[in-house]
Parts: structure tokens; C-alpha cells; sequence
């Protein structure tokens, strides 16, 4: 049986394939901290709505093949990115409609019902061969 934890995860990610971003802000935490891919951490709603919102102005992706692990207040999620880069992001390669499928994977904290952390790992060198980058 699986941990409302767990259940609270798979929401999150039921909300990211439906391209409902507000939906997953609502079951993070105010002070959620969101540690980008090869990035760094932003804290907070809105901060992590604002790169849900640049995110979707450059990419198209659905998430398939989710599995969920965990114990206790930490949750791991492996799941394969089905994509479409649509814009060129800033500091990228020019975007021209590549599409993509990248293993991905997120490691998150809960408490009080509430995502507290998400922290995001793909394979950025695997991505950028995947869209013909140079």
C-alpha cells in the first residue's frame, strides 16, 4: 500500500501531465525549495509556478513509465520525458520542434501533506544529443 506521500507525488505528476501547473503548486509548501537540473534552488510558489510558466514556453513534455518510491517523508520518482522543444531557452541550442524521450528522475520531501522539496536530475549532455546540438 502506498503512503499518502507517495500518493501526494503521483498527483503532482498527474497534474504535470495534464499541464496543470497551478494544481501542482497547490499541494507543494509556501517555502518549497526547487532544485533546478544542474541548476540552483528557488524557493517558493512562485517561484516555482514562474518556471513552470518559462518551462512551458519552450518545451512540451509529458511524463511516461512513472514509478514512485519511498519511506517515511522522502519519495523518488524515475520516469521516462516524452518531448517536443518548441522555443529556444535562453543559454540553449536553437529550438526547430526536436523531439526527445530522456530518462528523468526527482527526489522529493513532504510534510504536514505538503511538497517541502523537489529536486530534478536528467542527463543534460544526453538531452543536447537527443535535439542534434552541436
Amino acid at each position: 500500500m502506498q503512503s499518502m506521500t507517495a500518493e501526494t507525488v503521483r498527483l503532482y505528476y498527474d497534474r504535470f501531465n495534464a499541464g496543470d501547473w497551478e494544481g501542482m503548486v497547490s499541494l507543494l509548501s509556501e517555502d518549497v525549495a526547487h532544485d533546478l537540473n544542474q541548476g540552483g534552488r528557488e524557493i517558493g510558489r512562485k517561484a516555482f509556478l514562474a518556471f513552470m510558466k518559462r518551462m512551458e514556453r519552450s518545451y512540451k513534455e509529458k511524463l511516461e513509465d512513472i514509478v514512485i518510491l519511498g519511506y517515511g517523508s522522502r519519495i523518488a520518482a524515475e520516469y521516462l520525458v516524452v518531448g517536443t522543444y518548441l522555443k529556444t531557452d535562453e543559454g540553449l541550442p536553437p529550438a526547430t520542434g526536436q523531439t526527445y524521450r530522456l530518462p528523468g528522475g526527482a527526489f522529493f520531501e513532504l510534510a504536514d501533506g505538503r511538497i517541502t522539496r523537489v529536486t530534478n536530475y536528467y542527463n543534460l549532455p544526453l538531452w543536447l544529443r537527443l535535439i542534434g546540438a552541436k
